[in-house]
């Protein structure tokens, strides 16, 4: 699922009022959540977090950022916070299958409309600034609200978006894209916040004052303080005291964790810490995590105790849960915490048991039907070839296939996960053709709407299948790895990863003939139906040799 959080800053934070109207616009958007809103008095300014599908929180972005320039009037605003409009900053953050050119495109169109449907000028910043000058937020919020006028006149200043007319009410509007941030504490046992503090120092990426032997600050020849740089970029931290669970804490804020991920701080705290003669008894997260973080996590620990890393992204999770000791101060929960888990469906075909998604399979339901087990068929055998490479790596005799045994079964879970996004795909693909030809079809233009849709979804749904069926010839060829290279004694079950890869081709292929008819592109139709059939007839006859070769060797097995 492709995720965007977008992080919106209302000058807003006392009346609950208006924040309660600026946040039922968002929450009157499907396929949006609204994780957070957090108000302060002394900045009267509100931080909201919204999470969800990108078409989707650009609407629900759009909807706040209108109704915030309805019920707030920036001439009567004052605050603790710089700011300079209603909605003072909007960026996105991607979260899942999103890069940050997408969310810089997001920017752009949510800027855009807010300009031309508005009249709020627009400002770019950060990854989606339009100028060097513009991406920091301060260089251009600077002067703030009540400077705004005045560089709304200067041609250097000219929005983005928008006109370049001073707004009263509304002010002005800084979209843009930034990186996700995680907030992550780590825990001693000690009261004494010296050591958290000595931590932080030596941790964060501004680092500390340097000073000399007797202690003094060291400065430079225009009398300005000299910094020691911390160990990590994109890291910032302070040392404090829980009053609650007695003990100091070590607060930290990743702003890049692609940069610095927290199993690194995690394992640095740990060694300073005990340099001090403390340690570390856990970590804390604060908010939610995108699954990657925790995912790179559970393999740098299962690569330090010498395990192969190519396991369920379940026990990637467990792993990572286990070592950072996040569930030092309280339970840690992964469907509460962890973004992709958080926003997944409740009506998801792979979330069933195998009793209920065979009993509904063997009703007259239309759906799910022969394209959702294809793509399952094609689950299983990564999942068979994943297991495979486990029972090799590590095993003694079989040290020269280590490496291939650990990119294997890498490779196997991820298309094996992706399988298994194909189960849902397929049904909600057919539900869509089935949605279209329910459409009107009085009046010509119903007509050519209904027809339109059709073409589209019946395209989309030949197209599911089609990815199905181009995917099942890595799952073949990885099957064939683990038949030659991998564990004897499990070489049947290589066998059955070969024809299950095989199924799954033979029935994607089945499911996107069947939808061919039903298309007028011609030209989609012979270019679709050639390759399936060149892909369909490789993965056949690659995997009947794959069952050659595993018959073989039982065989020679069996008279040995």
């Amino acid at each position: 699922m492709r995720l965007v959080e977008c992080v919106p800053n209302f000058s807003e934070g006392r009346d609950l009022a208006r924040i309660d109207e600026i946040t039922n616009e968002i929450k009157g958007v499907e396929g949006v959540r609204l994780l957070d809103a957090d108000p302060g008095k002394d900045t009267n300014r509100t931080v909201v977090t919204i999470l969800g599908t990108p078409d989707e929180v650009i609407e629900a972005a759009f909807r706040a950022i209108r109704k915030a320039a309805e019920v707030i009037d920036m001439s009567k605003h004052s605050g603790a916070h710089a700011r300079m409009g209603a909605t003072d900053v909007c960026p996105f953050i991607p979260v899942s299958d999103m890069t940050m050119d997408d969310c810089a495109e997001l920017a752009r169109r949510l800027g855009r409309r807010v300009g031309d449907e508005l009249g709020i000028p627009v400002y770019l910043y950060e990854y989606a600034a339009s100028k060097p000058e513009r991406r920091n937020l301060a260089n251009i919020r600077a002067g703030e609200y009540e400077g705004l006028e005045a560089k709304l006149a200067d041609p250097e200043w000219k929005p983005d978006f928008g006109p370049s007319k001073f707004n009263p009410g509304a002010g002005a509007t800084v979209i843009g894209a930034r990186e996700f941030l995680i907030a992550y504490n780590v825990n001693l046992n000690t009261r004494d916040t010296k050591v958290a503090r000595e931590i932080a120092f030596t941790i964060r990426e501004k680092g500390r004052l340097k000073r000399d032997k007797a202690g003094n600050i060291i400065r430079d020849a225009d009398g300005k303080t000299v910094r020691e740089n911390g160990l990590f970029k994109e890291c910032k931290a302070v040392g404090w005291y829980m009053e609650d669970f007695g003990r100091a804490q070590v607060s930290i804020n990743l702003t890049n964790y692609k940069v610095t991920p927290p199993h690194l701080v995690f394992d640095e705290c740990e060694r300073i810490a005990a340099e001090q003669g403390a340690r570390v008894t856990g970590s804390e997260l604060v908010g939610l995590i995108p699954i990657e973080s925790l995912l790179e996590s559970g393999r740098h620990y299962l690569r330090k105790m010498g395990k192969a890393t190519g396991v369920p992204d379940s026990e990637l999770v467990h792993t990572a849960v286990l070592s950072l000791g996040l569930s030092d101060l309280y339970e840690f929960e992964p469907d509460k915490k962890i973004i992709e888990f958080f926003m997944r469906r409740d009506d998801s075909l792979v979330g069933m048991t195998a009793t209920h998604f065979t009993d509904v399979l063997s009703t007259d339901a239309p759906a799910p039907g022969g394209g959702s087990v294809a793509a399952l068929c094609g689950a299983l055998s990564g999942a068979l070839t994943a297991m495979v490479g486990a029972l090799t790596y590590g095993k003694k005799g079989y040290e020269e296939a280590f490496d291939e045994m650990e990119r294997v079964g890498v490779e196997a879970q991820k298309i094996k996960d992706e399988f298994l996004a194909d189960v849902d795909r397929d049904t909600d693909a057919f539900n869509r053709v089935m949605d279209a030809m329910r459409m009107k079809k009085k009046t010509d233009e119903e007509k050519a709407a209904r027809a339109a849709a059709i073409e589209e979804t019946t395209k989309e749904a030949t197209l599911i299948p089609m990815n199905v069926l181009r995917r099942t010839k890595d799952a073949a060829e990885l099957a064939r790895v683990v038949a030659g290279k991998g564990n004897t004694n499990s070489i049947s079950d290589a066998g059955v990863a070969a024809l299950t890869a095989r199924t799954a081709a033979e029935g994607a292929y089945l499911n996107v003939i069947i939808n061919l008819p039903g298309i007028e592109d011609e030209k989609f139709k012979a270019e679709i139906s050639k390759e399936a059939g060149e892909i369909r007839a490789e993965v056949v006859s690659h995997t009947e040799e794959t069952v050659r070769l595993v018959e073989k060797a039982l065989a020679a097995e069996n008279q040995g």
